[in-house]
């Protein structure tokens, strides 16, 4: 599967099936996913823990590989590793080298990439603003940070290829508040750059003013896609809105609106957040009596 030039992932019917020692299925963690990530937008895989977020983004790393379907990275296979230099990577748990610094961190990082030492000395600074980390923060051992500091570190590892497509997996993740806005700033300036993020996230609320598009998964099936402003509209719910109205004159309107002929008048959609429409998603696939808690 080949996406084409304005794609920058896109998956057909891509699935994994864990089994156990006899064969057997036993986890069906993705579950005939199809999905296309546009160049430039940032795009929010949503869903609870076990979902199959994480699993999504093994499979297009090439970390693992599916049992059905298939999946395309930048216009190339997925796991193809020539295309690795044009990824970056947040994963949910950052592994970095403990006992070095931030700064050695990433000039460690850079000469992998092969990242000639003049463009390094002026990219490993910039970067290091960019996630909030200060001289004397940049100057501490990687053991010693916080799960916050973690995190910025782990971004800036993410960037220092200054990568076309970047993927984050949890990244507000130990952030307090203020962090958490600054970390949703740099992904919409990275949207400016015309970079295109893949952003996977439990935390709702967190990307709902960062995404363009976003897919919410479920027991490792797709529940919905679109664009955050429709999917948030609340579609099957019409309203007039006005300042003032008597209970008589809700009476004649709604008479006038009969003679009409008008049943389904909207003046506007109410709006709703992304875990309303979680929960309302989940309560609606959810059979009854069983949990709604996902397994993968």
């Amino acid at each position: 599967m080949i996406a084409s030039n304005n794609e920058a992932v896109e998956t057909s019917g891509l699935t994994k099936i864990y089994r156990d020692f006899w064969g057997r299925d036993k986890v069906r963690a993705l579950d005939d996913l199809n999905m296309t990530i546009h160049r430039g937008e940032v795009f929010g895989l949503l869903g609870p823990n076990g979902s199959g977020k994480s699993t999504t983004i093994k499979l297009l790393l090439g970390l693992i590989f599916p049992t059905h379907g298939s999946a395309s990275v930048l216009g190339q296979p997925a796991g193809n590793t020539a295309i690795n230099e044009r990824i970056g990577f947040l994963p949910e748990e950052s592994y970095l080298y403990r006992f070095l610094n931030g700064e050695e961190t990433l000039k460690f990082y850079g000469r992998l990439f092969k990242i000639p030492g003049r463009e390094l000395k002026k990219r490993v600074p910039a970067l290091l603003d960019a996630v909030g980390l200060d001289a004397k923060a940049r100057k501490r051992k990687l053991r010693e940070y916080s799960k916050g500091m973690a995190r910025r570190i782990g971004l800036a590892q993410a960037l220092i290829n200054d990568p076309e497509l970047i993927l984050l997996d949890e990244p507000t993740t130990g952030l307090d508040p203020i962090g958490t806005k600054e970390m949703k700033d740099l992904i919409k300036s990275l949207r400016a750059q015309g970079k295109t993020v893949l952003l996977c996230s439990h935390l709702l609320a967190d990307v709902q003013d960062v995404c363009d598009r976003i897919t919410i998964l479920f027991r490792g099936k797709m529940m919905t896609l679109g664009p955050v402003r429709e999917l948030l509209q609340v579609k099957d719910v019409t309203q007039i809105q006005t300042r003032t109205m008597t209970p008589l004159q809700i009476e004649k309107t709604q008479a006038f609106l009969s003679q009409l002929g008008v049943t389904d008048a909207t003046v506007t959609h109410p709006t709703t957040n992304l875990e309303d429409l979680f929960l309302r998603i989940v309560q609606e696939n959810t059979p009854a009596g069983q949990s709604s808690v996902g397994s993968a």
